[in-house]
């Protein structure tokens, strides 16, 4: 399974933003990485810094590879609607995603690895593919043997966000994918309209 494994607070300060989740690190020095930190004299991006750097947001937002996110771009142009928009709630229906948003998982990385190893079913089946394309009325639910695993059960109980295309149900430890979200909501701070051009070119 491939998936990014390098640095993860060196890549949120490059980016300004803790996308990989709470992290204590980011919190202490949130400012660009380098020698000179926050003193630094940066100069103006050019257009096209600005649109790969929304790109790179988005891949490392949703841990998703360059050829996987350009394929996902490919499909989003050909489906009907704004295809900005349709990239983020195809980013937004991946398995794992649903996976960190019901609140079974702490982190996006963490929602892939539960996947991988068959604990999350979906429709009573066990599917061990993060990028499961789920579909409006799909039931996500913790497998019977692992509805006791110790990551599961604390990260339930630290759960706080609600979103309106998920519903979840503590009792049986199974959520229904509802609905594909609107983009207003995506709370991820990505500007889709970027990487639309860059691909564009």
């Amino acid at each position: 399974m491939a998936r990014y494994t390098g640095p993860k607070t060196k890549i949120a300060r490059k980016f300004g933003q803790a996308i990989f989740g709470d992290d204590k690190a980011f919190d202490k020095r949130n400012y660009p990485p380098g020698q000179h930190g926050p003193n630094k004299r940066r100069g103006k991006k050019s257009e096209y810094a600005i649109q790969l750097m929304e790109k790179q947001k988005a891949k490392y937002t949703y841990g998703i590879l360059e050829r996987q996110f350009r394929n996902m771009f490919k499909r989003a142009t050909a489906a009907p609607g704004i295809t900005g928009e349709v990239l983020l709630q195809m980013c937004e229906s991946r398995l794992d995603n649903v996976v960190y948003r019901m609140g079974i998982a702490p982190s996006r990385s963490g929602a892939r690895q539960l996947v991988s190893h068959r604990h999350i079913t979906v429709n009573g089946e066990k599917v061990n593919i993060p990028s499961y394309q789920l579909k409006a009325g799909d039931v996500v639910g913790v497998r019977e043997k692992s509805k006791s695993l110790e990551t599961i059960t604390s990260s339930l109980a630290n759960a706080s966000s609600v979103y309106e295309w998920i519903t979840w149900n503590n009792d049986t430890m199974e959520g229904t994918y509802v609905s594909v979200p609107a983009r207003i909501q995506i709370p991820e701070q990505i500007n889709e309209q970027f990487i639309v051009e860059l691909y564009s070119k």
